[in-house]
């Protein structure tokens, strides 16, 4: 499973994401499976990343643009992006090495957006990738069951919030 060297990736876990029509889960189930395994890697040592997204060239973030309430806890590593993926731009790679990551524990929403791409640039830049499949959802199940039966095997490796 995961190892000591693991870092746990929660991606757009924002109010206004996580209100959003999703399916298979609804956002409250992965917000809720998400703090779950953010305690579990906080209890044992393992730092906890959690990416937000902002909107580059406006002068104001829409409403519930910031984390969900409670969800970032001292000591966790806060990075926004300006991109749809999480490595692009936020040093996130350096900082992850200077915690000794090899491997990350990936979920949060949108499956096959900020998920995906962030699982991919994970991969191209040499980290393990686990995929947390009941701890993300999409705009739509078929292309969350798609992306979680299809894609994602080809980076890693897909399990559930209860393995953690």
């Amino acid at each position: 499973m995961t190892s000591a060297t693991s870092a746990l990736l929660l991606v757009d876990l924002m109010p206004r994401i996580v209100a959003l029509p999703l399916a298979p889960h609804s956002g409250d189930e992965v917000l809720a499976r998400s703090r779950e395994l953010a305690a579990s890697f906080r209890a044992s040592g393992r730092p906890v990343v959690l990416v937000r997204v902002e909107r580059p060239n406006v002068a104001e973030q829409p409403p519930g643009s910031d984390f969900a309430d409670g969800l970032v806890h001292d000591g966790d590593l806060v990075v926004v992006k300006r991109t749809i993926g999480a490595f692009y731009g936020t040093g996130l790679d350096e900082k992850l090495r200077e915690l000794g990551v090899d491997t990350l524990v990936i979920a949060g929403l949108v499956t096959t957006m900020g998920v995906e791409s962030t699982a991919r640039a994970a991969a191209d830049h040499g980290y393990e990738v686990e995929f947390v499949a009941d701890a993300m959802s999409a705009l739509a199940a078929d292309e969350h069951e798609f992306a979680v039966q299809r894609i994602f095997p080809r980076f890693g490796e897909v399990r559930s919030a209860a393995d953690y």
